[in-house]
């Protein structure tokens, strides 16, 4: 199958829940993101180089937005979605820089794998594929990366019930409130993830990761 991405496609869900899955999405007229950029978590950070995991819960169901990748919109797109504001509001505080835009991508990059459970979407429908068979695919996903130390950085109940299987005491996990603004100013707000992940990573002998990026 040419569409499975590398590194990553021997998982089961390919074989056994994937097919069924992409004839569904492929007889809807419109799902987010489009299918070029269905897999893109998985393409830009292969199960190697995974050091951070982040896990949003389904792309944003706004046309021109969702991008593959978890809290991540194009680079062009000037007005972010609040949960992404309250993010880099975060950063500042946090270690005193944010991104120039919402592309997240360099992130993905150094290895921060930004996974959604559920990988689609329809337009103006939130969570709307929540039931559609992509947990298989999140467990399956979680379960390889927690095999080595990594960094479990979980924001709001359904991000920490997914991962809390796979939890080990070599990982570092964080969980706070969601950064939405209806639960950000519930534990998001002064938690200083992103340093503290990069103490973790720097006590490990690992490299940091450049969460600031190009900045303006």
């Amino acid at each position: 199958m040419s569409d499975l991405p590398e590194g990553w496609g021997d998982l089961p869900f390919f074989s056994a829940g994937w097919p069924a899955l992409r004839d569904r999405l492929a007889a809807r007229p419109a799902v987010l993101p489009g299918p070029e950029l269905r897999f893109r978590a998985l393409e830009l950070t292969l199960p190697e180089a995974v050091r951070v995991v982040i896990l949003g819960q389904d792309p944003y169901p706004t046309p021109g937005h969702a991008t593959g990748l978890a809290f991540s919109v194009p680079p062009d797109l000037k007005k972010l979605p609040r949960s992404l504001n309250n993010i880099f509001a975060e950063m500042r505080d946090d270690i005193g820089c944010a991104p120039a835009s919402g592309d997240l991508s360099h992130w993905a990059e150094q290895g921060v794998l930004l996974l959604n459970t559920a990988l689609s979407v329809e337009p103006g429908e939130a969570g709307g594929h929540a039931r559609w068979g992509w947990t298989a695919l999140v467990d399956e996903v979680l379960g390889r990366v927690a095999q080595r130390p990594c960094a479990f950085l979980l924001w709001g109940r359904h991000a920490q019930k997914i991962a809390a299987p796979h939890l080990r005491p070599d990982h570092l996990v964080i969980e706070t409130a969601h950064p939405s603004p209806l639960s950000a100013r519930r534990g998001f707000f002064g938690s200083r993830p992103f340093g503290r992940i990069n103490e973790w990573l720097e006590a490990r002998g690992d490299p940091r990761v450049d969460w600031c990026g190009p900045t303006v």
